[in-house]
Protein backbone atom coordinates (compact mmCIF):
# COMPACT_ATOMS: atom_id res chain seq x y z
CA UNK A 1 0.00 0.00 0.00
CA UNK A 2 1.43 2.96 -0.82
CA UNK A 3 2.70 5.98 1.95
CA UNK A 4 -0.44 7.98 2.31
CA UNK A 5 -0.92 11.12 4.97
CA UNK A 6 -2.79 11.04 8.00
CA UNK A 7 -6.46 11.02 7.04
CA UNK A 8 -8.72 13.99 8.06
CA UNK A 9 -12.55 13.21 9.48
CA UNK A 10 -15.14 13.65 6.20
CA UNK A 11 -15.35 17.59 8.04
CA UNK A 12 -11.56 17.93 7.47
CA UNK A 13 -10.73 17.52 10.90
CA UNK A 14 -7.62 14.67 11.90
CA UNK A 15 -9.08 11.45 13.26
CA UNK A 16 -7.86 9.74 16.04
CA UNK A 17 -10.36 6.41 15.82
CA UNK A 18 -10.70 4.25 15.99
CA UNK A 19 -8.92 5.56 19.77
CA UNK A 20 -11.34 7.61 21.89
CA UNK A 21 -8.29 8.56 24.68
CA UNK A 22 -4.94 9.08 25.45
CA UNK A 23 -3.00 8.37 28.65
CA UNK A 24 0.27 10.18 29.20
CA UNK A 25 1.48 7.03 31.54
CA UNK A 26 4.70 8.29 33.63
CA UNK A 27 6.94 7.52 37.23
CA UNK A 28 5.81 10.03 39.25
CA UNK A 29 6.96 11.65 42.20
CA UNK A 30 6.63 13.35 45.74
CA UNK A 31 5.43 16.30 46.01
CA UNK A 32 6.37 17.59 49.75
CA UNK A 33 8.96 15.88 52.22
CA UNK A 34 5.90 13.52 54.03
CA UNK A 35 5.66 12.01 50.39
CA UNK A 36 9.01 10.75 50.01
CA UNK A 37 9.47 7.22 51.76
CA UNK A 38 6.61 6.47 50.65
CA UNK A 39 6.82 6.97 47.52
CA UNK A 40 10.53 5.30 47.88
CA UNK A 41 8.46 2.18 48.77
CA UNK A 42 6.33 2.13 46.09
CA UNK A 43 9.13 2.52 43.81
CA UNK A 44 11.13 -0.43 45.61
CA UNK A 45 8.30 -2.82 46.72
CA UNK A 46 9.22 -5.96 46.65
CA UNK A 47 12.81 -5.92 46.52
CA UNK A 48 13.79 -5.71 50.27
CA UNK A 49 15.73 -2.39 50.20
CA UNK A 50 16.27 -1.31 53.85
CA UNK A 51 14.40 1.45 54.36
CA UNK A 52 17.69 3.22 56.17
CA UNK A 53 18.89 3.10 52.90
CA UNK A 54 15.82 4.41 51.50
CA UNK A 55 16.27 7.19 53.80
CA UNK A 56 19.50 8.14 52.05
CA UNK A 57 17.84 8.41 49.18
CA UNK A 58 15.23 10.63 50.31
CA UNK A 59 18.14 13.28 50.68
CA UNK A 60 17.92 14.01 47.32
CA UNK A 61 14.39 14.99 47.40
CA UNK A 62 14.79 16.98 50.73
CA UNK A 63 17.70 19.30 49.29
CA UNK A 64 14.78 20.21 47.16
CA UNK A 65 12.08 20.66 49.89
CA UNK A 66 10.68 16.82 49.14
CA UNK A 67 9.37 17.87 45.58
CA UNK A 68 10.10 16.02 42.72
CA UNK A 69 10.05 18.09 39.66
CA UNK A 70 8.21 15.54 37.58
CA UNK A 71 4.54 16.12 38.25
CA UNK A 72 4.90 19.24 37.83
CA UNK A 73 6.64 18.92 34.52
CA UNK A 74 3.51 16.09 33.28
CA UNK A 75 1.72 19.05 34.14
CA UNK A 76 3.02 21.16 32.09
CA UNK A 77 3.14 18.18 28.97
CA UNK A 78 -0.48 17.70 29.13
CA UNK A 79 -1.14 21.68 28.49
CA UNK A 80 1.10 21.12 25.93
CA UNK A 81 -0.49 18.23 24.36
CA UNK A 82 -4.26 19.31 24.86
CA UNK A 83 -2.86 22.69 23.41
CA UNK A 84 -1.66 21.33 20.44
CA UNK A 85 -4.53 19.16 19.78
CA UNK A 86 -7.06 21.81 19.96
CA UNK A 87 -5.14 24.11 17.69
CA UNK A 88 -4.97 21.35 15.38
CA UNK A 89 -8.59 20.34 15.62
CA UNK A 90 -7.93 16.72 17.28
CA UNK A 91 -10.58 16.54 18.98
CA UNK A 92 -8.95 13.61 21.75
CA UNK A 93 -9.16 14.11 25.47
CA UNK A 94 -5.81 13.55 27.45
CA UNK A 95 -5.47 12.07 30.52
CA UNK A 96 -2.36 11.40 33.14
CA UNK A 97 -1.69 8.59 35.10
CA UNK A 98 1.65 7.01 37.48
CA UNK A 99 3.55 3.96 37.94
CA UNK A 100 4.12 4.94 41.52
CA UNK A 101 2.68 8.14 42.91
CA UNK A 102 -0.42 9.83 42.11
CA UNK A 103 -2.40 10.39 40.21
CA UNK A 104 -1.87 6.40 40.21
CA UNK A 105 -2.32 4.46 36.94
CA UNK A 106 -5.49 2.37 38.31
CA UNK A 107 -7.64 5.19 39.65
CA UNK A 108 -7.03 7.15 35.82
CA UNK A 109 -8.23 3.83 34.20
CA UNK A 110 -10.94 3.50 36.28
CA UNK A 111 -11.45 7.17 35.43
CA UNK A 112 -11.35 7.04 31.84
CA UNK A 113 -13.77 3.50 32.18
CA UNK A 114 -16.35 5.69 33.95
CA UNK A 115 -16.36 8.34 31.33
CA UNK A 116 -16.84 5.61 28.70
CA UNK A 117 -13.22 5.34 27.22
CA UNK A 118 -12.86 1.84 25.56
CA UNK A 119 -9.73 2.26 23.07
CA UNK A 120 -6.82 3.97 25.11
CA UNK A 121 -3.39 4.81 23.21
CA UNK A 122 -1.10 5.04 26.00
CA UNK A 123 2.32 7.84 25.81
CA UNK A 124 4.84 6.33 28.06
CA UNK A 125 7.47 9.43 29.16
CA UNK A 126 10.32 6.84 28.31
CA UNK A 127 11.08 7.23 24.51
CA UNK A 128 13.62 3.68 24.67
CA UNK A 129 13.50 0.42 24.69
CA UNK A 130 14.08 -1.31 28.14
CA UNK A 131 12.32 -3.35 30.84
CA UNK A 132 11.90 0.12 32.89
CA UNK A 133 11.18 2.50 30.22
CA UNK A 134 8.46 0.43 28.13
CA UNK A 135 8.12 -3.44 29.31
CA UNK A 136 7.35 -2.57 32.86
CA UNK A 137 5.13 0.44 31.77
CA UNK A 138 3.06 -2.79 29.74
CA UNK A 139 2.76 -5.03 33.07
CA UNK A 140 1.57 -1.57 35.51
CA UNK A 141 -1.31 -1.93 32.51
CA UNK A 142 -1.95 -5.43 32.93
CA UNK A 143 -2.17 -5.28 36.42
CA UNK A 144 -4.41 -2.43 36.94
CA UNK A 145 -6.28 -3.91 33.88
CA UNK A 146 -6.83 -6.91 35.83
CA UNK A 147 -8.01 -4.88 38.83
CA UNK A 148 -10.80 -3.30 36.68
CA UNK A 149 -11.82 -6.56 35.20
CA UNK A 150 -12.49 -8.22 38.66
CA UNK A 151 -14.49 -5.01 39.62
CA UNK A 152 -16.83 -6.16 36.30
CA UNK A 153 -16.28 -3.05 34.14
CA UNK A 154 -16.36 -3.64 30.59
CA UNK A 155 -12.81 -4.17 28.95
CA UNK A 156 -10.67 -1.58 27.46
CA UNK A 157 -8.44 -1.98 24.79
CA UNK A 158 -5.26 -0.46 25.91
CA UNK A 159 -2.35 0.28 22.62
CA UNK A 160 0.92 2.28 23.20
CA UNK A 161 2.58 4.35 21.49
CA UNK A 162 5.78 3.58 19.22
CA UNK A 163 9.23 4.53 20.93
CA UNK A 164 9.76 8.33 20.14
CA UNK A 165 13.87 8.32 20.63
CA UNK A 166 14.25 9.44 17.08
CA UNK A 167 10.88 11.53 16.06
CA UNK A 168 11.94 15.03 14.60
CA UNK A 169 9.66 16.48 17.27
CA UNK A 170 11.90 14.68 19.95
CA UNK A 171 15.44 15.45 18.92
CA UNK A 172 15.40 19.05 17.02
CA UNK A 173 14.41 20.38 20.53
CA UNK A 174 17.10 18.78 21.69
CA UNK A 175 19.34 20.40 18.94
CA UNK A 176 18.48 23.30 19.49
CA UNK A 177 19.21 22.75 23.90
CA UNK A 178 22.82 21.58 23.00
CA UNK A 179 23.40 24.78 21.11
CA UNK A 180 21.86 26.56 23.95
CA UNK A 181 24.03 25.27 26.08
CA UNK A 182 27.34 25.58 24.13
CA UNK A 183 26.12 29.21 23.98
CA UNK A 184 26.66 29.42 28.04
CA UNK A 185 29.88 28.08 28.15
CA UNK A 186 32.98 30.93 27.87
CA UNK A 187 33.78 31.85 24.83
CA UNK A 188 37.55 30.78 25.10
CA UNK A 189 36.71 27.16 25.79
CA UNK A 190 33.31 26.59 23.62
CA UNK A 191 35.13 25.67 20.39
CA UNK A 192 36.69 23.01 22.41
CA UNK A 193 34.02 21.67 24.36
CA UNK A 194 33.30 17.97 24.31
CA UNK A 195 29.08 16.14 24.34
CA UNK A 196 28.71 14.13 26.96
CA UNK A 197 25.17 12.40 25.87
CA UNK A 198 23.63 11.64 29.10
CA UNK A 199 20.94 8.46 29.94
CA UNK A 200 19.92 6.14 32.45
CA UNK A 201 22.14 3.27 33.79
CA UNK A 202 20.52 -0.36 33.10
CA UNK A 203 21.75 -3.62 33.72
CA UNK A 204 24.11 -4.76 31.70
CA UNK A 205 22.09 -7.86 30.96
CA UNK A 206 19.02 -5.72 30.77
CA UNK A 207 20.43 -3.52 27.56
CA UNK A 208 21.17 -6.68 25.98
CA UNK A 209 18.12 -7.58 25.76
CA UNK A 210 16.31 -5.00 25.24
CA UNK A 211 14.64 -5.79 21.61
CA UNK A 212 15.49 -6.04 18.05
CA UNK A 213 17.97 -3.71 15.99
CA UNK A 214 17.38 -3.73 12.47
CA UNK A 215 19.69 -5.72 11.19
CA UNK A 216 21.41 -6.41 14.08
CA UNK A 217 19.76 -8.69 15.57
CA UNK A 218 16.94 -9.72 18.85
CA UNK A 219 18.86 -7.58 21.58
CA UNK A 220 20.66 -4.45 22.28
CA UNK A 221 18.21 -1.41 21.57
CA UNK A 222 18.72 0.45 24.26
CA UNK A 223 21.96 1.54 23.63
CA UNK A 224 21.66 1.48 19.53
CA UNK A 225 18.86 3.71 19.93
CA UNK A 226 20.95 6.26 21.97
CA UNK A 227 24.14 6.23 20.00
CA UNK A 228 21.71 6.74 16.81
CA UNK A 229 20.24 9.91 18.20
CA UNK A 230 23.33 11.15 19.68
CA UNK A 231 25.22 10.94 16.46
CA UNK A 232 22.25 12.80 14.96
CA UNK A 233 22.47 15.75 17.23
CA UNK A 234 26.07 15.75 17.28
CA UNK A 235 26.51 15.98 13.37
CA UNK A 236 23.37 18.46 14.17
CA UNK A 237 25.37 20.82 16.14
CA UNK A 238 28.38 20.88 14.22
CA UNK A 239 26.45 21.84 11.08
CA UNK A 240 25.21 24.80 12.91
CA UNK A 241 29.06 25.86 14.61
CA UNK A 242 30.70 23.93 12.20
CA UNK A 243 32.53 22.71 14.87
CA UNK A 244 33.75 18.86 15.01
CA UNK A 245 33.30 18.13 18.69
CA UNK A 246 34.63 14.55 20.47
CA UNK A 247 31.50 13.19 21.88
CA UNK A 248 30.63 10.06 23.95
CA UNK A 249 27.36 8.24 25.65
CA UNK A 250 27.56 8.00 29.42
CA UNK A 251 25.24 6.70 31.90
CA UNK A 252 24.33 8.41 35.05
CA UNK A 253 21.46 7.14 38.26
CA UNK A 254 22.90 3.76 39.08
CA UNK A 255 21.15 1.75 41.53
CA UNK A 256 21.70 -1.68 41.73
CA UNK A 257 24.16 -4.03 43.32
CA UNK A 258 27.74 -3.07 43.19
CA UNK A 259 28.33 -6.89 41.80
CA UNK A 260 25.90 -6.45 39.28
CA UNK A 261 27.53 -5.05 35.83
CA UNK A 262 25.87 -2.07 34.63
CA UNK A 263 26.05 0.10 31.78
CA UNK A 264 29.23 2.30 32.15
CA UNK A 265 30.79 5.22 32.00
CA UNK A 266 29.07 7.23 35.04
CA UNK A 267 29.16 10.63 34.12
CA UNK A 268 31.14 11.42 36.73
CA UNK A 269 33.77 9.19 36.06
CA UNK A 270 33.91 10.64 32.55
CA UNK A 271 34.54 14.10 33.48
CA UNK A 272 37.45 13.13 35.77
CA UNK A 273 38.75 10.91 32.48
CA UNK A 274 37.94 13.82 29.75
CA UNK A 275 39.43 16.08 32.09
CA UNK A 276 42.58 14.46 32.67
CA UNK A 277 42.69 14.24 28.95
CA UNK A 278 42.68 18.28 28.59
CA UNK A 279 38.97 18.86 27.57
CA UNK A 280 38.50 22.47 28.25
CA UNK A 281 34.69 21.97 28.63
CA UNK A 282 32.06 19.84 28.69
CA UNK A 283 28.18 20.22 27.66
CA UNK A 284 26.14 17.68 29.34
CA UNK A 285 23.13 16.40 27.40
CA UNK A 286 20.00 14.55 28.81
CA UNK A 287 18.95 12.40 25.66
CA UNK A 288 17.96 9.78 28.07
CA UNK A 289 15.05 12.04 29.87
CA UNK A 290 11.93 13.72 28.58
CA UNK A 291 12.10 16.45 31.43
CA UNK A 292 14.28 17.63 33.75
CA UNK A 293 13.39 15.29 36.97
CA UNK A 294 15.06 14.53 40.12
CA UNK A 295 18.14 12.50 38.48
CA UNK A 296 18.20 15.31 35.71
CA UNK A 297 18.40 17.54 38.52
CA UNK A 298 20.54 16.08 41.21
CA UNK A 299 22.52 13.75 39.76
CA UNK A 300 23.77 16.37 36.73
CA UNK A 301 22.91 19.57 37.87
CA UNK A 302 24.29 18.95 41.31
CA UNK A 303 26.51 15.52 41.61
CA UNK A 304 28.43 15.75 38.36
CA UNK A 305 28.16 19.80 38.23
CA UNK A 306 29.96 19.65 41.84
CA UNK A 307 32.31 17.04 40.17
CA UNK A 308 32.94 19.24 37.57
CA UNK A 309 33.55 22.36 40.37
CA UNK A 310 36.37 20.31 41.77
CA UNK A 311 37.70 20.24 38.57
CA UNK A 312 37.92 23.48 37.73
CA UNK A 313 36.69 21.77 34.67
CA UNK A 314 33.64 24.51 33.11
CA UNK A 315 30.23 22.44 32.39
CA UNK A 316 26.93 23.24 30.87
CA UNK A 317 23.61 21.45 31.06
CA UNK A 318 21.44 21.01 27.69
CA UNK A 319 17.50 21.15 28.57
CA UNK A 320 15.64 18.33 28.28
CA UNK A 321 12.46 18.28 25.50
CA UNK A 322 9.66 19.36 28.46
CA UNK A 323 6.39 20.69 26.82
CA UNK A 324 8.41 22.48 23.90
CA UNK A 325 5.74 22.91 21.77
CA UNK A 326 7.92 20.50 18.67
CA UNK A 327 7.47 17.78 21.16
CA UNK A 328 3.24 18.19 21.88
CA UNK A 329 2.81 17.94 18.26
CA UNK A 330 5.14 15.22 18.11
CA UNK A 331 2.81 13.27 20.26
CA UNK A 332 -0.28 14.58 17.89
CA UNK A 333 1.33 13.10 15.13
CA UNK A 334 2.09 9.23 16.44
CA UNK A 335 -1.13 9.44 17.72
CA UNK A 336 -3.09 9.99 14.00
CA UNK A 337 -0.06 7.37 12.95
CA UNK A 338 -1.23 4.84 14.77
CA UNK A 339 -4.69 5.57 14.43
CA UNK A 340 -3.97 5.40 10.70
CA UNK A 341 -2.16 2.36 10.71
CA UNK A 342 -5.22 0.61 12.94
CA UNK A 343 -7.95 1.56 10.25
CA UNK A 344 -5.44 -0.25 7.81
CA UNK A 345 -3.80 2.33 6.34
CA UNK A 346 -0.01 3.20 5.50
CA UNK A 347 0.61 6.62 7.03
CA UNK A 348 4.36 8.66 6.67
CA UNK A 349 6.25 7.52 9.89
CA UNK A 350 8.74 10.20 10.94
CA UNK A 351 12.13 9.10 12.09
CA UNK A 352 15.70 11.08 11.64
CA UNK A 353 18.89 8.82 11.91
CA UNK A 354 19.82 5.71 10.65
CA UNK A 355 17.15 2.95 12.43
CA UNK A 356 14.21 3.94 11.34
CA UNK A 357 10.80 3.97 13.23
CA UNK A 358 10.59 1.50 15.73
CA UNK A 359 7.78 -0.92 15.81
CA UNK A 360 3.93 -0.35 16.72
CA UNK A 361 3.52 -3.78 18.97
CA UNK A 362 6.74 -4.89 20.76
CA UNK A 363 7.46 -8.84 20.13
CA UNK A 364 7.23 -11.72 22.29
CA UNK A 365 10.53 -11.90 24.64
CA UNK A 366 11.03 -7.87 24.07
CA UNK A 367 13.01 -6.43 26.99
CA UNK A 368 12.34 -9.62 29.90
CA UNK A 369 12.22 -9.24 33.85
CA UNK A 370 14.14 -11.90 35.36
CA UNK A 371 10.47 -12.86 36.61
CA UNK A 372 8.00 -11.26 33.88
CA UNK A 373 4.43 -10.67 34.66
CA UNK A 374 1.66 -10.07 32.32
CA UNK A 375 1.93 -6.97 29.96
CA UNK A 376 -0.58 -4.99 27.83
CA UNK A 377 -0.42 -3.39 24.75
CA UNK A 378 2.17 -5.89 22.79
CA UNK A 379 3.00 -9.47 22.31
CA UNK A 380 3.13 -11.09 25.97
Amino acid sequence: MPDQPHQPTPAGRPDAGPYDALLLLSFGGPEGPDDVLPFLENVTHGRGIPRERLKEVGQHYFLFGGVSPINAQNRALLDAIRKDFADGGLDLPVYWGNRNWTPYLTDTLRSMSDAGHRRILVLATSAYASYSGCRQYRENLAASLAVLAEEGREPLRIDKLRHYFNHPGFVEPMIQATLDALAELPAAVRDGARLAFTTHSIPVTAADTSGPVPGHGDGGAYVAQHLDTARVIADAVQAATGVERDWQLVYQSRSGAPHIPWLEPDICDHLTDVHAAGAPAVVMVPIGFVSDHMEVTYDLDTEAAARAGELGLPVSRAATVGADPRFAAAVRDLVLERAATERGLAPRRCALGTLGPSHDICPAGCCPARTPLPAAAGID
